[in-house]
């Protein structure tokens, strides 16, 4: 029987200092308004009382959820799928810097109908992914070929098996948390490299739209993270951040639905405006980025690249 999640404490450092930030209305299924708390020790944001694993399915039922659907149908998401085709390369090319490899072992978590899987794949890299959507699987069998496991798959993976580990804005819908990182410590070898990509929330946009930012996504989001919480998350498992970079294309895509969400229809200039502004304020602070790309590895990595 499902349940509703009401948190005390914060979700990645357990302080007991969260309080009520916004509210923000989930504008792709159900219409509901959700509270959004922060944390004053870490700046994490989260969801408060969201349903838990077995009640949050009904949430992601929307033939408008691109991730899970592969629609083409809207304005929004024929540009979704243009730029996601150049992306994909620019992933595949950020794991293979990262690691220095031209081919090795990648688990993808959270992938979709297995776009990114394929890419790597196709590179040559051994691939596993996980996804917890049954539709999103099917569709990654027929147009890939890939069989992608249900999450509950990564308690049988083998320890220290993999050269990279990647979420693409996945960690903000897990609810384990804490289990999941402990995971990705546990699978990656010692030169192994988790990559998350993951919404900004400090970002110029956000700040732009307040409670229409499309990137709250309530409740499918769990989480609203920071620059800082993601990095102090990560430090609170043994993970050192090596790098941060920017997701340019998100803060357009981000800016077009927000403007949906905002006036009620779309609004192509004044989002693709949004947009431009949001990156030109991260040419001179990463931290303004509408969707932030984090690099760790192990703290007890001696070397770095």
């Amino acid at each position: 029987m499902s349940a509703l999640i009401h948190r005390t404490h914060c979700p990645a450092c357990y302080s007991e200092a969260i309080h009520p930030s916004l509210n923000a209305i989930d504008y792709t299924v159900s219409k509901e308004s959700f509270s959004i708390w922060h944390c004053d020790t870490c700046t994490l944001r989260f969801t408060q009382d969201v349903p838990d694993m077995e009640g949050i399915g009904p949430y992601y039922r929307s033939d408008s959820y691109v991730s899970h659907s592969d629609t083409k149908e809207g304005l929004i998401n024929k540009l979704y799928h243009l730029v996601r085709n150049y992306t994909l390369v620019q992933k595949y090319k950020l794991v293979r810097k990262m690691t220095g490899l031209f081919n090795g072992r990648i688990l993808d978590i959270g992938a979709g109908t297995g776009a990114f899987s394929n890419t790597m794949k196709l590179k040559g890299w051994q691939v596993k992914g996980l996804e917890p959507d049954g539709t999103a699987r099917t569709q990654a069998l027929n147009n890939h070929g890939l069989e992608l496991l249900t999450p509950h798959a990564i308690h049988q993976l083998e320890a220290g098996s993999f050269d990279a580990i990647t979420l693409w804005h996945v960690l903000e819908h897990v609810h384990d948390l804490d289990g999941y990182w402990n995971h990705f410590k546990r699978l990656l070898h010692k030169d192994g490299q988790l990559i998350i990509a993951v919404p900004n929330y400090t970002s110029s946009d956000a700040r732009y739209y307040g409670a229409c930012w499309a990137a709250y996504d309530v409740p499918r989001h769990l989480y609203h993270f920071s620059p800082a919480a993601m990095k102090d998350l990560g430090k609170k498992y043994g993970f050192e951040l090596k790098a941060k970079l920017p997701m340019w294309f998100d803060s357009f895509y981000v800016a077009m639905l927000s403007e949906q969400y905002k006036r009620g229809k779309p609004a192509l200039l004044s989002a693709c405006w949004q947009g431009f502004l949001s990156n030109l304020k991260t040419l001179f602070n990463q931290n303004k980025c509408s969707s932030v790309i984090y690099v760790f590895r192990k703290e007890d990595t001696p070397n770095s690249i």
